[in-house]
């Protein structure tokens, strides 16, 4: 017999990856509630020190409210009544991590599922936030060839790097991904790729149901009639969800790039596309110039991370609560 699950689940991955058609598979499950990105999570994380003592019930008071309504975040996608959530934050446990999974709870109490989620591309960078907060979480990790992911990051408007940046992002993510599943262990941390998930849905979906210890539901394959609904028009970069699942983008890359942008996004990512069981094409070697740059700008996001890091360390030593979530068990549904 089958032991109902109740762990959150995170989804990951270097932007343009597929991670918005997986967080609509996975709404569609009927166990599961995954809204589109909500924006409040990491951003309470670091503001976490400006609401002090959260055993005080004025202090939980202010941080719902900025929840609810501070600048930034997204709430509003949640369609949930904003002084009903900031009164079961006031009323629940004083920890910030049992203030958001409050307002997850009640989300998935509004469409009447047990269990929620949450995708964000740049969780990558976040594991260990997200850890601290929700220790029991699993991790759900989308790999998309990094030609494609490139390729489609450089045309999006809200995008304002250039073509290293872009290549570093979809680096930064995979290796963060190859780490986390060694570190985390098969029970925590499932990776695949997209192009298994367009080309083989229902094969590729039941295997990550059984990862999250769910029967595999059908309405996952079906998933564009809710995002016909839930997926503004305007968002054109996410307009691929309203269709049925296809293969069409595959390889876009070739079209998409210039020869000097393959060759350069290849020659950096090689042994990853590899590894990842993407096979090379026919390039050249990028000029030495041009590789400088790259390498440049890998060099300050590393000091960037690590420095960050330290940073990290020294916010959690002046915490006056712990983060984690008090809050246990299924969500109760009617």
């Amino acid at each position: 017999m089958r032991v109902e699950s109740c762990r959150p689940v995170f989804v990951l991955g270097c932007p343009r990856s597929g991670t918005t058609l997986l967080q609509q598979m996975l709404h569609s499950h009927r166990r599961i509630a995954f809204p589109s990105e909500t924006r409040f999570v990491h951003t309470a994380y670091e503001a976490r020190h400006r609401f002090g003592d959260l055993g005080r019930p004025e202090n939980r008071r202010a941080l719902a409210e900025w929840i609810t309504g501070g600048d930034g975040t997204k709430f509003g996608v949640l369609r949930l009544d904003a002084a009903a959530v900031v009164e079961e934050i006031v009323q629940g446990p004083p920890t910030l991590g049992s203030a958001i999974a409050v307002v997850f709870r009640a989300y998935a109490r509004r469409h009447g599922k047990p269990r929620w989620g949450d995708k964000r591309p740049s969780y990558f960078r976040r594991v260990p936030m997200l850890r601290r907060m929700f220790p029991d979480a699993q991790f759900v990790h989308l790999v998309r060839d990094g030609r494609d992911a490139v390729s489609s990051l450089m045309r999006m408007p809200w995008f304002d790097g250039d073509i290293n940046a872009a290549a570093l992002t979809w680096r930064e993510a995979v290796d963060t991904g190859t780490r986390l599943r060694a570190r985390l262990g098969p029970a925590t941390f499932y990776e695949f790729r997209y192009e298994d998930l367009v080309a083989e849905p229902e094969g590729t979906l039941r295997l990550l149901c059984e990862f999250l210890g769910e029967e595999y539901d059908p309405g996952m394959t079906t998933a564009y009639r809710h995002a016909r609904r839930t997926v503004p028009s305007e968002r054109k970069w996410h307009l691929r969800t309203h269709e049925a699942v296809n293969d069409r983008r595959v390889g876009a890359w070739r079209d998409r790039l210039d020869g000097w942008e393959a060759d350069l996004v290849q020659y950096v990512l090689a042994s990853r596309l590899r590894r990842h069981g993407y096979p090379l094409a026919a390039g050249a070697r990028p000029p030495a110039a041009r590789l400088v740059t790259f390498h440049r700008l890998a060099a300050h996001r590393w000091r960037a991370r690590h420095a960050g890091a330290v940073r990290d360390r020294l916010a959690e030593a002046r915490e006056p609560n712990p983060v984690v979530s008090w809050l246990e068990g299924p969500v109760s549904v009617s």
